[in-house]
């Protein structure tokens, strides 16, 4: 609970940050690996051809997704883009059935109906990754205005990459946010490139925090290569959700290391830029922090390396051994109401 973790923060005057207990940084650690490692893997069978379709990883901003998670309650509800394998890893969703869902099997997440783009875990209020750019937006807002119709303290979580933030239903729905003082976080999370175009080069606003200005939502820019910053400005921005005092936006600085999708050659940055922002990772960050305040020995390091490798392998084992949904799978959860006429005429 982001309540209890607030109470035990501690100064780590060793790397001049502000720290959370050993927990909170061995957590992070472990989730932020698994999340790079099953991604990694993930980017080595889409090549292999072990499944299809779109594809984007999420190497390089783990610390959003751990972030987040550790900062609110489980029973928030989240939704983002199609960049959506690291949300529900960080949430505590079971990387079997994630994997399961990329190889297209029944036993996968969103009973392999879905595939990368599209993961779901209702048990742990990960209301799914959608593949219309914005669409989440205000799909989320409606989350958030079911969470205040509903009469709970529940927090919506709505994350999308920088270039979702030029669609219109953008600002349609922030101003709706704002009248009704809804409990919704907007995170932007801001890897530099829609696509393959750069901030700079489809917008005259680069500081994307002031969008939330124009409708009086409050709104900053957030440091996404540590978890901490990450952390404290979630946790902000729910606590202010939960006073009934609406949205905020965070536009969150990240980096991706791969392209924007499998398919992505890459043409647009360069190698010093990518390793440049590779210098500040995440995972290499935390890990330091455990380091220096001795909470891992290097054998417990290498016991959570090694059980996140047998984790991801054990998902892909998990995956190939999966049955493929049978053909009547087409006609079942198209329709909440499993008699509805249109059903009849196939």
């Amino acid at each position: 609970m982001a309540e209890k973790t607030t109470k035990n923060k501690v100064n780590n005057k060793k790397s001049g940050s502000l720290a959370f207990p050993k927990e909170t940084y061995v957590k992070w650690y472990r989730d932020m690996l698994l999340i790079r490692r099953f991604e990694e893997k993930t980017g080595q069978l889409y090549i292999q051809q072990k499944f299809g379709g779109f594809c984007h990883l999420y190497i390089g901003q783990e610390a959003i997704a751990v972030g987040t998670a550790s900062a609110v309650r489980p029973t928030d509800k989240h939704m983002t883009a199609y960049r959506d394998h690291a949300h529900p890893i960080a949430l505590g969703t079971d990387p079997r059935v994630l994997m399961a869902e990329l190889f297209g099997r029944i036993t996968g997440c969103s009973k392999g109906k879905g595939g990368s783009m599209h993961f779901f875990d209702k048990e742990k209020n990960f209301m799914g990754g959608h593949g219309i750019v914005g669409a989440q937006i205000p799909m989320g807002t409606g989350v958030a205005f079911a969470e205040q119709y509903n009469g709970t303290d529940n927090v919506a979580i709505v994350s999308m990459g920088d270039g979702a933030v030029r669609q219109g239903a953008l600002h349609e729905t922030f101003n709706m946010a704002m009248m009704w003082k809804l409990p919704v976080i907007y995170i932007i999370e801001n890897n530099n490139y829609a696509m393959g175009t750069s901030v700079e080069r489809t917008t005259n606003v680069t500081d994307l925090s002031k969008i939330g200005l124009s409708y009086e939502m409050p709104s900053k820019i957030v440091n996404g290569m540590r978890p901490e910053d990450v952390h404290n400005a979630i946790e902000e921005a729910a606590n202010r959700a939960r006073r009934g005092d609406g949205p905020t936006l965070l536009d969150i600085r990240t980096y991706r290391y791969k392209g924007h999708s499998m398919s992505d050659p890459q043409k647009y940055r360069s190698k010093e830029e990518v390793n440049e922002w590779m210098d500040k990772d995440p995972i290499d960050h935390v890990l330091d922090v455990i380091k220096e305040q001795g909470w891992m020995t290097s054998k417990e390091i290498e016991d959570t390396e090694a059980w996140v490798k047998k984790e991801v392998e054990e998902s892909v084992a998990f995956a190939e051994n999966s049955p493929y949904p049978a053909p009547e799978e087409l006609y079942v959860d198209v329709y909440k109401q499993q008699d509805y006429p249109y059903i009849k005429e196939y």
